[in-house]
């Protein structure tokens, strides 16, 4: 298979695949789903990249993109690619101080916004910023300022009046003058540890994520749709979507992250990348249809379980033949439990549903491979182009992160920390040559942070992120996120927080799954007029205590959590405990919580 580079892919797909659909946008208003086919899609980037052309856009300039997942969002970043220009890709709900900082660093000149919240925080930074100049939105409905003169709407950012015969043929130069080493994009890590860097991502960082990839997932066919909700500013997102389209594959676009138990009901996903988090709340909404059931019904899902768990993982996975009896028991269950439960949920005609970006519990991972669900999980960074590693389609093992993936170097450094060596590493850190400096061995590795060991597979298996370990007051070291996640697989717990360093015994801030609890409360009688009430309702403790005790049993004394807080308020990116990648903000928690996590060792 050919590999080209990304000012090219779109175009030279379209020459394959013409009328044939590429994308599917979703009306909000209507909740309708409407085509794009390949011819338009590339005379749209072709529009756009002239249009960049106009405003001044030249080889190595940054475009900024401040935007929830739209298609807009594709057609100026291949736009961007046709001038060799560097995309900028902002959260959809990055703050004004956090847009400043990446304007400011990349001195983006253009950039494009949303909705009407993006576009006021955009327009109040323009005002007095040196560098930006002006902003094109997406959305027709947002209402411009009063005093805005210089912002234009998407469309008519595309117009022919918005390009000449000049624009025209600096295109078509600088598609032909593209380089692999130029930048592709600059995409900002979240800053959960230190302060938020630009992570240079090259167009030959991306033809490497191709190759191995394909070599890795050799039997995926063209044209499956794959439904994208996670941001595209995530790389996660950003190269899966870049790889469906490689493929010749359809890429549906959702909106709202928020409404993806909708979209993927509406358009039947045959892929879909997707964090842990989205796979947690299937799982506890199937446990609990399996609780709720009869008792025959019941005896049925539990033994349409174990028989998945012993034909996928036991022989299927292994490449052993199966008896013959659990083969006809297992495609039994496979049409009908199985059918009946993947089409509840709008997967049933899904191929593969790679999940990273954070801890997979072993329990669930065994469960969604039991019930067929073909889940590929994976390992890696935005650093490395994202995928380091992910399960191959049989041969993988439960408590892994996948093999190592194909043309990449994994060894295990000091404090054994998982150093990575591909074409897919990123050129750098974008003006912080001293980080990137850090960031790389003498012999040219990338330190991950991330600590862990390789199988005899190659097979890496993750044991803590170097940054999070805590050492307590008596000198044991916690990794906090092992107990997080053995917590977040209680149907009762949206998310937890892992307290330690530095104290006598580790505790824990517990953010209650809401609605269940007040399920539980109204089973058991339990008064309340608020969530505050609940959370320190004696009763509701001593069921969290009941829970909290029966998890950790696999964990030393030390490890184990001695007392913790419920807390009535959800974490939120708004409110500033979360990343815009969804990731817990441990010193912000911390400092806002102090008084409550004081109170625990009083």
């Amino acid at each position: 298979m050919e590999y080209y580079h990304l000012s090219h892919i779109i175009h030279e797909n379209a020459k394959r695949f013409g009328e044939e659909e590429v994308l599917k946008v979703r009306d909000e208003s209507s909740g309708l789903w409407h085509s794009v086919v390949w011819n338009d899609f590339s005379k749209k980037v072709i529009s756009v990249a002239e249009a960049l052309s106009h405003t001044g856009v030249k080889p190595h300039s940054n475009v900024g993109v401040y935007s929830q997942n739209r298609v807009e969002c594709l057609y100026v970043d291949f736009g961007a690619f046709a001038n060799r220009a560097v995309v900028v890709p902002m959260y959809a709900t990055a703050s004004i101080p956090q847009i400043i900082y990446m304007i400011n660093e990349t001195e983006i000149r253009t950039l494009f916004v949303g909705e009407q919240w993006q576009y006021d925080n955009a327009w109040q930074v323009l005002k007095k910023n040196r560098y930006l100049k002006q902003l094109v939105i997406f959305d027709k409905n947002v209402k411009k300022a009063a005093d805005d003169k210089t912002s234009i709407y998407f469309d008519a950012f595309c117009s022919p009046k918005n390009r000449s015969s000049q624009d025209i043929a600096a295109v078509q130069r600088r598609l032909k003058d593209a380089r692999d080493e130029d930048l592709a994009h600059i995409i900002y890590t979240s800053g959960t540890t230190r302060g938020s860097k630009g992570v240079m991502l090259t167009h030959a960082n991306y033809k490497a994520v191709m190759k191995m990839h394909d070599l890795r997932l050799n039997y995926l066919p063209q044209r499956y749709l794959s439904l994208s909700f996670l941001p595209m500013a995530h790389i996660f997102e950003k190269a899966w979507i870049i790889y469906c389209l490689h493929r010749g594959c359809r890429v549906a676009i959702g909106a709202d992250p928020k409404e993806i138990l909708t979209y993927m009901k509406e358009v039947h996903p045959q892929a879909m990348c997707s964090v842990p988090r989205l796979w947690e709340k299937i799982h506890a909404g199937v446990n609990e249809k399996i609780d709720s059931s009869g008792r025959w019904l019941k005896k049925i899902f539990l033994d349409a379980i174990q028989t998945g768990k012993k034909y996928n993982l036991e022989y299927r996975n292994e490449n052993k033949k199966a008896p013959t009896l659990l083969k006809l028991k297992f495609h039994f269950y496979n049409k009908t439990v199985f059918k009946m439960l993947k089409k509840a949920i709008g997967i049933e005609r899904g191929l593969i549903f790679p999940t990273a970006g954070a801890i997979l519990s072993d329990k669930i991972n065994i469960f969604l491979q039991s019930v067929n669900i073909p889940l590929i999980y994976g390992y890696g960074l935005t650093e490395t182009t994202a995928t380091v590693s992910c399960f191959p389609d049989n041969g993988f093992t439960i408590g892994t992160v996948g093999k190592v993936m194909p043309e990449m170097e994994v060894r295990i450094g000091e404090n054994n920390e998982i150093l990575v060596k591909a074409a897919s590493v990123m050129k750098g850190y974008y003006k912080k040559a001293e980080a990137t400096l850090r960031a790389f061995t003498e012999d040219g590795f990338f330190r991950t942070g991330d600590a862990g060991y390789l199988t005899d597979k190659m097979e890496i298996v993750l044991t803590e992120r170097l940054k999070d370990l805590y050492k307590t007051s008596n000198g044991k070291y916690i990794a906090p996120q092992q107990l997080e996640s053995r917590l977040m697989n209680d149907r009762y717990i949206e998310s937890a927080v892992v307290i330690g360093d530095q104290r006598k015994y580790v505790s824990a801030l517990i953010i209650p799954a809401f609605e269940e609890v007040k399920n539980y409360a109204e089973i058991h009688q339990i008064p309340y007029k608020t969530m505050e009430d609940l959370c320190s309702n004696p009763k509701i403790n001593e069921l969290f205590t009941q829970r909290v005790n029966a998890m950790q049993n696999e964990f030393a004394s030390y490890e184990q959590i001695k007392r913790f807080t419920l807390l009535s308020e959800p974490f939120t990116i708004q409110s500033g405990e979360l990343t815009n990648t969804l990731k817990m903000r441990r010193a912000f928690i911390v400092e806002k919580y102090k008084n409550e996590i004081d109170k625990m060792y009083e």
